[in-house]
């Protein structure tokens, strides 16, 4: 019997979120200044009246633990983000979002070729290119010639309108690297929000990912890829044979203007002769169908190994050649194998859900799929005997109404500098991200997805970082008896 449900807190459950978004300590550490009129000069001592005037000066100057605060402004050109601290260095906006950093090419360049960089972390900038004609990249984190990247932590950062190519690429054996509620929002032409090539121990969560073209006043091409891509294209060229060990929880994607070729997460491209990506956990997602341009599948794997599909919620009128997924092979890549789907809903309340997978018979070689949940508005769900993968070879399917809110219509939160908020009256990431889990992937208190979901396949908390607890919901979304009580041990 469920029990009574109380609402969230908006107030509490956004100051937590935002306190966690800046690292979750409260702990002092010895604290620096960039500001636009500063100068890079052993004259000036960082502080607050004698400011430094570039972040890459800042990092050369300060010790381990230090806190560099960069003051509201426009800083125009290359950034090099450099050094190697042991217990870290935080690089943080002093208001969050006012100070912007432009380039005509890559904005935040994390590779050095003469020393490693370790232990950096930067958080709440608005970043992005200065306009069209630019050069490849807003950020690249990348290994140097023969030397390390690892524990780099992009946080509550606006990365959005590159002009050329990724937003932000991680590639070439990085490691460790931590991309933690952040926004992102129009990349251009056949590439990503991000792109993970060849990278070890990855975590991407609690991020917002959409697009809005004409909102930037740029043309709607629909041209551009996934907003997600694992892959490995180099082969044995670093450390790495295929993307290792990434984790994407507990984001938000939605307002698809790309190809329809792609989708808004996908595993493996390049149609290499290795498996692309080996070892990827995909939970607590969630994935909304509002746009009326058709893309390729919600989520797809080519060429990939050892993934793991849970616990995410896809849900509205998502125009696609299948709505929940493409496992397929291209080039000289070897099937897919042991790719696991469990307590996931797939929801069109709309009945156009036509086709459920692009999945030929032959390039995928071992999948499971158990314990979902489907729906398409009151109609039958489409099985197709063509395809590998149908929701007839779930053994413990839920054909039953998930009751989420439609997603049809909603507000795209693009960031105004000269207001200070995303659009929706948002101030903070924190706060768009909770208010658009709450809105569209909270289930009803009759949800068919309450206490269904098998409990040896499911993530400790839910999208929003709270603990689940008794018998736990399909889906991103858990509802909680008395109370919600989060991941970290607040209530």
């Amino acid at each position: 019997m469920l029990g009574r449900r109380r609402k969230l807190s908006w107030q509490f459950a956004i100051a937590v979120l935002v306190w966690l978004s800046l690292g979750g300590s409260l702990a002092s550490a010895q604290t620096f200044y960039v500001a636009t009129n500063g100068v890079d000069s052993a004259a000036n001592d960082g502080s607050i009246n004698q400011p430094w005037r570039t972040i890459t000066y800042a990092l050369d100057q300060v010790s381990d633990g230090a806190l560099i605060l960069v003051r509201p402004g426009l800083y125009l050109g290359r950034i090099r983000i450099r050094g190697q601290f042991a217990n870290g260095v935080t690089v943080r906006s002093e208001i969050p979002y006012q100070a912007q950093l432009r380039h005509d090419s890559t904005v935040l360049t994390i590779f050095n070729d003469s020393a490693n960089i370790e232990g950096i972390s930067i958080e709440g900038f608005d970043i992005a290119h200065s306009g069209s004609g630019a050069g490849p990249l807003v950020v690249q984190i990348q290994d140097g010639f023969n030397r390390e990247t690892r524990r780099i932590t992009l946080r509550d950062n606006i990365l959005h309108d590159s002009y050329n190519n990724d937003i932000l690429k991680i590639n070439n054996g990085a490691s460790e690297i931590s991309v933690v509620g952040n926004l992102f929002y129009n990349q251009t032409g056949s590439d990503e929000h991000i792109d993970a090539n060849s990278v070890a121990d990855v975590l991407i969560e609690g991020n917002v990912f959409f697009n809005d073209f004409a909102a930037a006043g740029r043309p709607v091409l629909n041209n551009t890829s996934s907003y997600i891509v694992i892959k490995d294209s180099n082969g044995g060229d670093d450390e790495y044979l295929g993307s290792q060990d990434v984790v994407v929880r507990r984001n938000l994607f939605f307002h698809w203007e790309g190809n329809t070729g792609t989708n808004f997460l996908l595993l493996g491209e390049d149609g290499t002769a290795n498996f692309e990506a080996d070892g990827v956990t995909v939970e607590n997602n969630l994935m909304l169908g509002d746009s009326g341009n058709a893309m390729r599948a919600a989520f797809g794997c080519k060429g990939v190994t050892n993934v793991l599909f849970r616990a995410n919620t896809i849900s509205g009128n998502l125009p696609s050649a299948a709505f929940a997924m493409r496992l397929n092979t291209e080039g000289a890549n070897p099937a897919n194998a042991n790719i696991r789907f469990y307590n996931n809903i797939w929801s069109d309340p709309t009945t156009t859900m036509e086709d459920f997978s692009d999945t030929p018979p032959g390039q995928t070689a071992s999948f499971e799929i158990d314990n979902n949940l489907y729906w398409n508005g009151g109609q039958s769900i489409p099985d197709d005997p063509g395809e590998l993968v149908n929701p007839s070879d779930d053994a413990q399917a839920r054909i039953a109404d998930p009751q989420l809110a439609s997603p049809a219509g909603l507000t795209r939160p693009v960031y105004t500098p000269g207001t200070g908020q995303f659009a929706g009256n948002y101030a903070r990431i924190a706060d768009v991200f909770v208010a658009f889990a709450t809105l569209y992937g909270e289930i009803g208190a009759t949800s068919g997805a309450v206490d269904q979901a098998r409990a040896d396949q499911m993530p400790a908390d839910d999208i929003l970082g709270r603990a689940r607890t008794g018998l736990f919901d399909i889906g991103a979304w858990e509802r909680l008896e008395n109370g919600f009580i989060f991941a970290n041990g607040f209530e």
